[in-house]
């Protein structure tokens, strides 16, 4: 059963195609990585579906419902939510990690908010103390964590990642990935994992596409889309994050 479709959307800036007819579905316990390198527009299909920009064409259709147009998203937000790349650019620097986390559910009239956040942080890898830490007192991979306890505080039924490991080292990124995926797993949450890190997406995603000039242009498996790309783009990307991980590049 899907849970997001995403119907020929598309997308100009300045007159140029950022996306064009992209069209893809997600299904409900399901994580879709979405890969490209940079400019292939990527981050800005998923802040159309998460809202925050408009689309020029097609539809996007969450939980049953077209919110292509829809004014309140209230509601949607609470069932969809988003983690970004720059954990510490998304918290307010003046409040506590606490106070962050809190902020959400204090929006949605969820009770026992207190308890809640301490235990969101105890699940996410964090001990009670960080409750009353600012941004500026944790490393990146801790502030991302934070992010993600906030992010799963109301129960969404789906966490859009845009590079949310990209700005960690590696053996920080492994930590994120196996966090989100058990919390995904255990929470039931589908999950659209953006990423330029090809060799990341095994570890997390159950279905990739490979997103180039504003296009969708292969997808399938990770597995398959490693061992067997069959666009010219996919070959390229397989290659890069193959020297990639040698350390040659």
């Amino acid at each position: 059963m899907k849970i997001l479709s995403v119907e020929n959307v598309s997308k100009n800036f300045g007159g140029k195609k950022i996306l064009d007819n992209i069209n893809f579905s997600l299904n409900y316990g399901e994580c879709l990585g979405v890969v490209g390198l940079s400019g292939c527009g990527k981050s800005t299909l998923a802040k159309i579906i998460s809202r925050f920009i408009p689309c020029d064409g097609g539809k996007i259709i969450f939980c049953g419902e077209d919110i292509t147009h829809k004014k309140n998203l209230h509601e949607i937000y609470k069932n969809m939510q988003m983690i970004f790349q720059m954990p510490e650019d998304s918290f307010d620097p003046r409040k506590t990690l606490g106070w962050s986390i809190a902020e959400p559910m204090k929006n949605f009239g969820i009770k026992n908010i207190l308890e809640r956040v301490k235990s969101l942080l105890v699940e996410v890898g964090l001990n009670e103390n960080y409750f009353s830490r600012y941004p500026h007192e944790v490393s990146g991979g801790e502030c991302q964590r934070a992010a993600i306890a906030r992010a799963v505080s109301i129960s969404p039924k789906l966490l859009i990642c845009d590079e949310a490991t990209s700005a960690l080292d590696v053996t920080v990124q492994e930590k994120i990935i196996e966090l989100l995926k058990k919390l995904c797993r255990e929470k039931n949450i589908s999950c659209l994992f953006i990423t330029h890190d090809l060799v990341l997406l095994p570890k997390i995603s159950d279905r990739v596409i490979v997103m180039h000039g504003g296009k969708i242009i292969e997808e399938g498996t990770p597995e398959k889309i490693i061992n067997f790309p069959q666009s010219p783009f996919a070959k390229k990307l397989t290659e890069i994050n193959f020297f990639k991980m040698n350390g040659e590049i």
